[in-house]
């Protein structure tokens, strides 16, 4: 019977009887054991079925071990070959290992020799799988798709995320702190050629000028004091991947200089060495300083600035992008949710409170605020009295509750486009507290402030009055008829 935990073996032996012995061995050891009694039969074996480990001879009737073992890799999957050779054999089993066998075995097996050696390998093929899962994971958490946010303005930064990831081209975030720069640089790096290798990223600001050009550059045994052995620098630890460097403004001239070089160059020099190193990095640069400021007052090298903005966008802040507040908090308690082993939702005036709020720590803040009221609530809802008190000040009469929580039911069940979704949102906030809009009303204000052209918006209204959501043109005689529509307000 097949044991998942052991492991699976496949055994190539044209000796029926050695065959028998070692599926014997094998299988009393907790291993589920398929034979084959030529190379053939076991390549057709290994394609239709998958094995952690390949037990081969090397001589074999038809095709001999080597062949096995060439295919077995051309396959590409979490596989150890071992190969078995009569003593005169050695040199072509040692050749085989050459080729990627993971060990040899000479003849005649010793039992406690071979379970050793598979051991050894199916422990080794456990970690390639542990490795290729974790990696599988990390490119789907930072997969575009799942960056949330519906706003326009995140829309067009999806689209140019898709497009640069792919290049190698030295990318600059642009944003206020919070903004998520760092998510869309491992974004960029997972969905990119390099996504294999890891992800490397330092805090320019975090960390004292020595010893980041230490940790950047690297040094030499003997460099300056306290270098007893040569350390190895991020670029040369991200050698054919990406280094991000988050807070790029915060550099001091002499390591924009050195910084400078490298870029050039692509080539890095250790502290205190003689030899260049010669380079293949991609660099994602982020900055919550205006660069062009920065470079007026002299702080900022011009060059090392036009070297790091081949491709540059911004973030925009949560305050900019308020009709996303719904998406994240319900992604933000579908994690905590896993965290804590338990499920609690929002009471309806909290989701208002927190979209009323200007968030100057953006969508970190927004995070950091949901867990501390989660883990305050003892019951299943979480409620104005657990969240914080620098936020709860923007709270809403109990009255003035948007449609948006007393209908959240209906607006999934609606399937609403990204573009109908912030257009609801937009529109069902026209009822503020004191009973008038400050919102812009007519449809091309609407529509530019949402990013979304003047069809969309028609086509949105239009949907949104068929399923009853939200009657535009009806609310908008009714101001007019109270004369509570205000000018727009201005940027």
């Amino acid at each position: 019977m097949k044991d998942d935990n052991k492991g699976t073996i496949l055994v190539v032996e044209d000796d029926r009887n050695q065959r028998e012995i070692i599926r014997t061995i094998l299988s009393k050891g907790g291993f589920y054991v398929e034979a084959a009694d030529c190379g053939r039969k076991a390549v057709d074996v290994l394609k239709n079925g998958n094995f952690d480990i390949v037990l081969t001879d090397l001589k074999l009737p038809d095709i001999d071990g080597t062949e096995v073992l060439r295919e077995a890799r051309a396959l590409g999957r979490p596989c150890h070959v071992i190969i078995v050779t009569a003593f005169g054999s050695i040199p072509s089993a040692v050749e085989a290992t050459k080729l990627g066998a993971f060990y040899y075995l000479e003849k005649p097996l010793e039992k406690d020799q071979l379970l050793l050696v598979i051991n050894n390998a199916m422990n080794q093929v456990k970690l390639l799988k542990d490795n290729i899962m974790l990696k599988d994971q990390l490119r789907d958490r930072f997969h575009i798709d799942n960056i949330v946010g519906a706003h326009g303005a995140m829309e067009e930064l999806y689209k140019i995320v898709k497009k640069v990831a792919p290049t190698n081209s030295t990318v600059l975030i642009r944003g206020e702190s919070g903004t998520g720069k760092e998510l869309f640089a491992k974004s960029i790096h997972y969905n990119s050629p390099r996504k294999s290798k890891p992800f490397f990223a330092i805090n320019c600001a975090a960390i004292p000028e020595t010893l980041l050009e230490s940790e950047l550059f690297g040094y030499e045994k003997g460099a300056f004091t306290g270098a007893f052995s040569r350390h190895t620098g991020l670029f040369e630890q991200a050698d054919g991947s990406t280094l991000f460097l988050d807070e790029i403004g915060d550099l001091t001239q002499s390591t924009q200089a050195k910084l400078l070089r490298v870029l050039q160059e692509k080539e890095v020099r250790r502290i205190g060495g003689k030899d260049t190193i010669k380079l293949d990095v991609r660099i994602i640069a982020a900055t919550n300083k205006k660069l062009e400021q920065e470079i007026e007052a002299g702080k900022f090298r011009e060059d090392l600035y036009y070297r790091l903005n081949v491709i540059a966008f911004s973030l925009p802040p949560l305050r900019e992008r308020l009709t996303d507040i719904p998406l994240l908090v319900e992604h933000f308690l579908r994690k905590l949710d896993v965290t804590h082993q338990n499920k609690k939702g929002l009471a309806d005036d909290v989701l208002q409170c927190l979209m009323h709020y200007s968030w100057p720590g953006n969508v970190r803040q927004l995070e950091s605020v949901l867990e501390r009221s989660y883990i305050m609530c003892d019951t299943g809802s979480i409620t104005m009295e657990h969240v914080p008190a620098e936020v709860r000040q923007y709270a809403r009469p109990e009255n003035a509750v948007d449609k948006i929580t007393s209908r959240l039911d209906e607006l999934i069940n609606a399937k609403l486009t990204a573009a109908e979704y912030r257009l609801y949102l937009y529109l069902t906030r026209l009822d503020p507290p004191d009973g008038t809009s400050d919102h812009l009303l007519e449809p091309k204000e609407i529509a530019e402030h949402l990013g979304i052209n003047r069809d969309t918006f028609f086509v949105g209204v239009s949907k949104l009055r068929e399923l009853g959501l939200y009657d535009y043109k009806a609310r908008m005689n009714e101001l007019k008829r109270s004369a509570q529509i205000k000018p727009a307000r201005k940027a």
